[in-house]
């Protein structure tokens, strides 16, 4: 399916005349004759969610549904996506983490000035370089992650089926587009972090309370920024609109419920940041070299060790990543729906006639 029209936003939709307006469907909530008192309609369900504003849990148990109905399709892509990032991971970080053992191994008396600088930037350099490729491969990954299962839920809503080649046919025209997308967003991001430095090298001089002050009205117009264009990737891998057409409309589908919206992607990413740690903590344990630390001694950590934590990873990524997307796609579609009566657009495109 290489258009989906049942996405496009109001602005999009070809205007309709001489066809008489169908008529409204049943309101949620609003008793129908022949219903038994006080039981209101259902609301549609072809997929994963009812067709109708969402609930916090709703939105949750949907991105779980996702992944458990399309377990190839979400999981299986998502694994070598991810276990791909690890192992680059692992090979630009090693020389970081070789550097740091070989300086915890020495002796700072046994070294001379010289040595000592060089040592420390050979650190350095291993450090910008490592964590820069890394930071960036890991940035390609979720783009195309998150691009991807947008895709895969909004089959997921309307109950269809969808394979990987399916998935990649219909998100390929829009992948270099969200990664332009995607970096837009970086450099706003960038610009905030570096707005939020200049102005604490200028106050930090003159008053300690008004750095602090400063230091966290960046944090909040970083915040602010990240969560007001949180849903540019559904609406332009859904909506296939132009870049600049896509983070107009997040801006207009947050605006109206922007706590709403920080509250789930924080509740989401705690939820995240849970399964990464009870997963991953296992493998970081049996990397670590508890003989060395034990006798006193810096521990290092071996290139087995990094292997494993990538492991960890790895399974953890695999479910939080799309987990995630998917809660995002779902904010997205719910937004539309309060704001804009989508559903009765999805119930159509579903099959579905009259909302039932």
């Amino acid at each position: 399916m290489s258009e989906t029209p049942e996405w496009s936003s109001p602005d999009q939709r070809p205007q309709q005349e001489n066809n008489p307006a169908p008529p409204p469907p049943p309101q949620y909530g609003q008793q129908q004759y022949g219903q038994p008192y006080h039981q209101p309609p259902q609301a549609p369900k072809p997929g994963i969610i009812p067709l109708r504003p969402l609930g916090v849990g709703e939105v949750l148990d949907g991105a779980i549904t996702t992944m458990r109905r399309y377990p190839k399709a979400v999981l299986g892509v998502s694994a070598v996506v991810v276990a791909i990032t690890q192992l680059i991971t692992v090979l630009v970080v090693w020389p970081l983490i070789n550097d740091i053992n070989n300086l915890a191994s020495v002796d700072p008396n046994d070294l001379t000035p010289s040595q000592a600088r060089e040592m420390a930037i050979d650190v350095i350099y291993s450090g910008l370089v490592g964590g820069g490729v890394s930071l960036l491969v890991q940035l390609v990954a979720q783009t195309f992650l998150s691009g991807y299962v947008t895709v895969v839920v909004g089959r997921a809503v309307l109950g269809q089926p969808i394979s990987f080649r399916e998935a990649w046919d219909e998100f390929r025209p829009r992948l270099l587009s969200l990664l332009g997308a995607t970096a837009l967003i970086t450099l706003m991001l960038l610009t905030g972090v570096a707005l939020c430095v200049l102005l604490g090298v200028l106050f930090v001089p003159l008053s300690i309370p008004l750095f602090i002050l400063s230091a966290l009205l960046g944090v909040a117009l970083i915040i602010w920024l990240m969560v007001m264009f949180s849903l540019v990737t559904p609406a332009l891998v859904l909506e296939r609109g132009p870049i600049v057409e896509s983070f107009r409309r997040s801006r207009l589908l947050v605006q109206d419920a922007w706590w709403r919206t920080f509250g789930i992607l924080l509740l989401a990413l705690l939820i995240g940041s849970m399964i990464n740690n009870i997963i991953g903590l296992p493998f970081s344990l049996l990397g670590t070299d508890f003989s060395a630390i034990m006798a006193g001694k810096p521990a290092t950590t071996s290139f087995g060790a990094l292997l494993l934590t990538a492991v960890g990873g790895t399974i953890a990524g695999t479910i939080t990543y799309p987990f995630s997307s998917a809660v995002t796609v779902l904010l997205y579609v719910d937004r539309r729906i309060r704001r804009e009566g989508m559903d009765i657009e999805l119930a159509r495109a579903a099959g579905l006639t009259g909302g039932q």
